[in-house]
């Protein structure tokens, strides 16, 4: 069977002022951290723009493999990043992993 690529995002909003050095601070420390996780690929930060929802940033990247996708999440950058930053900082979220059919 075909390994297919998995394109892992999350929508998120954070705690901290819009333009705040503590938001510019957790999305390129998040960017840093999560993309020199060696299994992540073409990893993305996003700022929201329709006034459709209430989320503010997003973060997207694509893994190779589901195998690639499980050891992201089990990395201790990974691990690190969510108890240290995400648990902290972010006051909503909602997560979406897809394939292409």
């Amino acid at each position: 069977m075909e390994q297919q690529q998995i394109i892992h995002s999350v929508v998120f909003s954070l705690k901290h002022p819009h333009g705040s050095a503590e938001e510019s601070a957790f999305l390129q420390d998040g960017k840093s951290a999560l993309s020199s996780i060696p299994t992540v690929n073409h990893f993305q930060v996003f700022r929201e723009i329709s006034p459709k929802n209430t989320y503010d940033y997003g973060f997207s990247m694509v893994f190779n493999s589901r195998e690639d996708y499980e050891a992201y999440n089990v990395h201790p950058k990974h691990v690190e990043f969510v108890t240290e930053r995400w648990e902290k900082e972010v006051v909503q979220f909602m997560e979406i992993d897809y394939s292409e059919i």
